[in-house]
């Protein structure tokens, strides 16, 4: 057998891939965490598929949900928020699973930060305004920032960041990163991305966490901060230029 992490999307049920959905379609077991992956995925699961909610589980009570499924020879669909390679907790259960010989694979899917840039309907990296984007987090009441991964030491390149669960302390986030951004810096909030609740904030480092607590955004958004979201004024890329030469191109 073979446990399979999908990458489930950003909240939209049609935003899993075509990959994650056959393999849904074909699980007998389906893992899922249902206070994040949209319900209506779980139509596509066999109809006697036997549908575990993740939600109130350990890490132990996971793994043995899929040692089971190992050892009565059922492949398992392990459905994760976003893509599994972002802020997910697989890195944990593969471990687990190499210690108990479990094989499996992972299916990305299309994660949170970019179904906000597609809302927002901007490209994140901007030429001339920013080439990088830095995907992080504060750490609040989960596992504590590595020793250099601080905002404050983040920002100082100001390229276009993204936090994931930190919209709850949003007034410490712009405390850390108004000195290196500047209040005029242009910031956006968007929660429940691509879903039909779907909520954006726009504003700068100076007004969004009034913003914010006003709207009462507590949970499941993303915050996106850099000049890259108002930019107009920029350099064509060089991809399309009439200036590249195309005969040296592979």
């Amino acid at each position: 057998m073979t446990v399979r992490f999908i990458g489930a999307g950003p909240g939209a049920a049609d935003l899993i891939t075509v990959r994650g959905l056959r393999a849904l379609q074909a699980a007998p077991v389906c893992l899922y965490a249902g206070s994040l992956v949209p319900r209506d995925l779980l139509a596509d699961c066999p109809p006697d598929a036997r549908l575990v909610d993740t939600a109130n589980l350990t890490l132990d009570e996971i793994v043995a949900e899929m040692t089971a499924a190992h050892e009565a020879g059922l492949d398992v669909a392990r459905l994760h928020s976003g893509d599994p390679s972002v802020f997910s907790a697989v890195a944990e259960q593969m471990r687990r699973l190499d210690a108990h010989s479990v094989p499996y694979e992972v299916i990305p899917g299309v994660p949170a930060f970019a179904a906000a840039a597609a809302a927002l309907g901007r490209e994140l990296t901007v030429p001339g305004v920013s080439q990088t984007i830095i995907l992080t987090r504060t750490s609040a009441r989960a596992t504590p920032m590595p020793p250099g991964e601080e905002l404050a030491t983040l920002s100082a390149s100001r390229a276009t960041m993204v936090l994931h669960l930190a919209v709850q302390r949003i007034a410490a986030v712009v405390a850390d990163l108004l000195p290196a951004y500047g209040a005029d810096c242009p910031v956006a909030v968007v929660a429940r991305a691509s879903r039909d609740d779907e909520e954006i904030i726009r504003g700068t480092l100076g007004d969004i966490a009034d913003q914010v607590v006003a709207a009462g955004i507590r949970r499941t958004a993303v915050i996106v901060v850099g000049r890259a979201l108002t930019a107009h004024e920029f350099p064509d890329s060089h991809l399309y230029s009439a200036a590249r030469d195309r005969a040296c191109s592979s």
